[in-house]
């Protein structure tokens, strides 16, 4: 089997890179493909989809990945699920009597940094000046719940103990988190979901 991984920006390829193996083994081959933010890829991605489903293999998968934001969850599934749909492509709540799911959306809630601070173990390793401790402050118990933004949340920590005075490079942060990041470990809701919906992709 095989997955094409469509994304909005390049610091999740980073980090997908790196997750996928742990979540689903090295048995299945992937690739990521990036559009140039959240804009870009919602544009795009109709006219990609219907590219894949003219040729798409019978074991290919596609994995639909995008942060919510400030968007509402429910219209921006919605609007995932109808995008494939158009495209004439299977996907878990619209699938195909053969030859099953084709597409699995998912999102990151509220960012992909929602998915980093679901494991302060891994941020601290990484960045051994972080307390281990910020996993039991409030604010920080739920990561999907973060306010003001987990990315702007991320960078504000990381530089309060001393990373990164010029500004957050996003894609090194995670490629450097991702490398410890562990799945079954993660507190996110939204991580867990994309790890279940993965699973059952390959399954």
């Amino acid at each position: 089997m095989h997955i094409e991984f469509l994304l909005e920006e390049p610091s999740c390829a980073e980090a997908l890179k790196l997750l996928v193996p742990k979540i689903i083994g090295k048995q299945v081959s992937f690739a990521t493909r990036v559009f140039q933010g959240k804009t870009d890829f919602l544009n795009s991605l109709p006219a990609r989809l219907r590219g894949y489903s003219r040729w798409l293999p019978r074991d290919w998968r596609i994995v639909v990945l995008v942060d919510c934001d400030r968007d509402d969850c429910r219209v921006l599934k919605a609007k995932l699920e109808k995008t494939a749909l158009d495209a004439g492509l299977a996907t878990r709540t619209n699938p195909r009597r053969t030859g099953g799911l084709q597409v699995l959306n998912r999102i990151a809630v509220e960012e992909l940094e929602a998915w980093f601070f679901g494991d302060i173990e891994a941020i601290a390793t990484s960045y051994p000046r972080i307390p281990r401790s910020l996993a039991d402050k409030r604010g920080f118990r739920d990561p999907d719940a973060i306010s003001g933004g987990t990315w702007e949340a991320l960078e504000r920590i990381l530089k309060h103990a001393g990373y990164y005075a010029a500004g957050m490079p996003k894609i090194e942060v995670a490629r450097f988190i991702g490398r410890h990041l562990l799945p079954n470990r993660n507190r996110s809701a939204s991580f867990k979901t994309f790890c279940r919906g993965l699973r059952e992709l390959v399954r």
